[in-house]
Formats: structure tokens, C-alpha cells, sequence
């Protein structure tokens, strides 16, 4: 088990990793703001369930393959960088209704948590990180290495997610309230489909 020094320690650092915005925040408080809160808080349980993804391969070492592996790091990169390209591109054409007063949902909340899914998985950077930022906190004299890996991904899963349910419910009231300017409304899909272009376009250009 995971002694309480060490346990206090990455709790505190990964609070402050979840809580200062980067992209997973800001996928969130886009889809939460044109969307609503819950699509915003479906997004931010995608996200949490790529980690989740990005948790058991570090665990079993996939991600140190990508790591290890200029080639199949770009081939991972670019994929996420297109379909968040692709997305972006998408929210940018789609029409959106003309009385804000129909109340229909740009994107349904099931396809918003799969969408952020495969963005999340599909980012090598986060592979990475889980790869290099959990085993810091892994001691051989506390046991298990399999479970206190384990451990370590459950706590930064949770947090994160909690994280983004706070910014979710925050951007879907003020995506409310945005909701109901028709200029706002002709203009979120664009804002919106811009954020995720902008962040393909960050993530194409990352080194690992």
C-alpha cells in the first residue's frame, strides 16, 4: 500500500495539474458552453475514461513503446491531431438553429463522451505523461507495483474528473445564458469548432 507522505504528496501535485486549464478543460467548457452542462460533464467522463486507457498502458508498457518510438509516436499524434481538425471543421459548418428558443443540443451527450474518448486516447502526449509522472510516485517497499500504479491512476482519474465537472457546471450556466443572444448562438459553433482546431494544430506541432 502507498504510504500517506507519498499518497499526500502526488494528491497535491495532480490538484494542481487537473485544476489549471489545458486542453481537456478547454474541450470541456466548449462543449459545456454550446451544448450544455450535460454534455460538458459527458465530455469530461470521456476524458477520464481515455485516461483510464492511458492508466492500464502504462501499466502493461504500451505507452513505453510509443514512447520509445519516434515513428509510431507521429503516427499517434497526427491521428488525434486530424480527428480534432476534423471536429473542429465540423462544428465550424454545421448549421445552428435559428430560435434559441428550441432548445436542441448541438451534440447529444452519449456522442460527445465517445468523441472524447478517442481525443483523449488518441493524444501520445498524455500516454507519456501517465508514463513518466506515476511511476515517481511507485515505491518497490510499499508492494505491488501493478497496484499502486492502480491506485495512482483511480486518484488522478477522479480528480480529473471531478475538475471537469466543476468547469462543466460553470461553462453550461454561462453557456445558458449566452444561449439566448441569437448573435451568440450563430456564432458558438464557430468559437467552439475554432478551440478544437487550434488544439490539433497544438498537438500536431508537439515533440515529444
Amino acid at each position: 500500500m502507498i504510504d500517506l507522505s507519498t499518497l499526500t504528496a502526488y494528491i497535491a501535485v495532480v490538484l494542481g495539474f487537473v485544476f489549471i486549464p489545458g486542453p481537456a478543460t478547454l474541450l470541456t467548457v466548449a462543449r459545456a458552453t454550446s451544448s450544455g452542462t450535460k454534455v460538458g460533464i459527458a465530455t469530461g467522463a470521456g476524458i477520464a475514461a481515455g485516461d483510464v486507457v492511458h492508466t492500464i498502458m502504462a501499466m502493461v508498457g504500451i505507452s513505453a513503446i510509443i514512447a520509445t518510438s519516434a515513428a509510431l509516436f507521429s503516427i499517434v499524434k497526427y491521428i488525434g491531431a486530424a480527428y480534432l481538425v476534423y471536429l473542429g471543421i465540423r462544428a465550424i459548418i454545421e448549421k445552428t438553429p435559428a430560435n434559441p428558443a428550441a432548445g436542441a443540443l448541438a451534440i447529444s451527450a452519449g456522442k460527445a463522451f465517445r468523441q472524447a474518448i478517442l481525443t483523449e486516447v488518441l493524444n501520445p502526449k498524455t500516454a507519456l505523461f501517465f508514463l513518466a509522472f506515476l511511476p515517481q510516485f511507485v515505491r518497490a517497499e510499499n508492494g505491488s507495483v501493478m497496484l499502486q500504479l492502480t491506485i495512482l491512476g483511480v486518484i488522478f482519474v477522479t480528480l480529473g474528473l471531478l475538475s471537469t465537472v466543476v468547469f462543466a457546471v460553470s461553462a453550461g450556466r454561462l453557456g445558458t445564458f449566452l444561449r439566448r443572444n441569437p448573435r451568440v448562438l450563430k456564432w458558438q459553433g464557430k468559437i467552439v469548432g475554432g478551440i478544437y482546431c487550434a488544439l490539433g494544430v497544438r498537438l500536431a506541432l508537439q515533440q515529444r
